[in-house]
């Protein structure tokens, strides 16, 4: 009998494409000249505001109002650092935007889920994302791959809060008591790993590219998804 695994999105399943050559090509194409430099400068004010309001984004509506803001904020980081935005309306800064913020998976993610799934472990993905979490995970190829996702702007709770947890648990079908408990994997000690056991479950980290820090014991580390079967077995 499989167990229930949750998984982190963003630098666990997905990676960002570096947005700035992005959206410096796509101004470009509207008639603005904006250098990488002066888009990742703009880039970085838009991802600060969108970090701290995705929850915002409960549905629909509340989404393109959100992006609207975060197009907003784009705009004036691209004024402060020299861009001549010569009359571009919010809508296409929006769309600028969001056709820069280009998401893949790690090389490794397609092949682990599979192994996973066929080992009869069901999949969900938990992450601090707006309600377009569910496009994303379509749009690279992942939704087909696990069983179900809850976005904090969903849950009404973001990571490390065990609410969200709970609220994946019940989505998996495992509210009530279950052989081996449920098992999380993300990349983050404070978000993933901490809020994981404080909501009962075993915690994996995935550290891919930086060093993992004090990891708590009984806390196991992967480099990748590769592995977590092995663990989850």
């Amino acid at each position: 009998m499989g167990r229930v695994i949750t998984l982190d999105a963003f630098g666990t399943l997905v990676e960002l494409e570096r947005p700035a050559p992005h959206l410096a090509a796509q101004l470009r194409d509207r008639g603005v000249r904006a250098s990488e430099q002066q888009a990742a400068a703009a880039l970085r004010e838009e991802m600060a505001y969108y970090l701290e309001h995705h929850d915002a984004g409960v549905d629909a509506d509340a989404l393109a109002l959100l992006r609207d803001r975060c197009a907003e904020v784009l705009a004036r980081g691209l004024r402060a650092a020299g861009v001549q935005l010569r009359g571009l309306s919010v809508g296409e800064v929006r769309a600028s935007l969001l056709a820069a913020l280009r998401f893949r998976p790690y090389a490794d993610v397609p092949d682990a889920l599979a192994e996973l799934r066929a080992a009869g472990h069901r999949l969900v993905v938990v992450s601090n994302w707006d309600v377009s979490l569910h496009d994303m995970l379509r749009t690279t190829g992942l939704a087909t791959l696990v069983d179900g996702a809850i976005s904090s702007a969903e849950a009404g709770a973001r990571k490390p809060d065990p609410a969200i947890f709970r609220r994946a648990l019940a989505l998996a079908g495992a509210e009530g008591p279950a052989r081996r408990p449920a098992l999380h994997a993300g990349d983050s000690l404070e978000l993933d790993v901490a809020g994981a056991r404080a909501a009962g479950l075993e915690a994996v980290l995935i550290a891919r590219d930086n060093a993992p820090g004090v990891v708590p014991d009984g806390v196991a580390v992967l480099g990748s998804l590769d592995g977590l079967a092995a663990l989850a077995a």
